[in-house]
């Protein structure tokens, strides 16, 4: 039985036969939900999607801080605190130039657990 057939064989109370047919108003209307859905899905998954800022980025954005808050600041963004950067952080040496601080900073390697 072909699907005519069976729309045909339908009791009087359904929907006519021209209703079960996609025309292009249908086509475009679906088009447009899906374009709707797709852009609504994206901007859901923006934040997910975007770049963070590098090492180095968030190092040297520490550059305005006070010594002792940006030691701690580094501290955060590597996981540790280099053991250079200990007597600075603590108050015990005077804070090395923040050149320097930001060399040690970048090339501190993560501690083995």
């Amino acid at each position: 039985m072909t699907q005519a057939e069976l729309i045909a064989a339908l009791p009087e109370g359904r929907l006519p036969p021209e209703l079960m047919q996609l025309h292009a108003a249908d086509l475009l209307l679906l088009f447009g939900a899906g374009l709707l859905l797709a852009a609504l899905l994206s901007v859901l998954a923006m934040p997910m999607l975007k770049r963070r800022p590098s090492r180095r980025a968030l190092i040297r954005a520490t550059r305005a801080m006070p010594p002792q808050e940006r030691a701690l600041a580094i501290a955060r963004i590597l996981g540790h605190l280099p053991d250079e950067l200990r007597a600075e952080a603590y108050g015990a040496a005077p804070p090395p130039d923040p050149a320097i601080v930001e060399r040690i900073a970048l090339t501190a390697r993560r501690r083995p657990q």
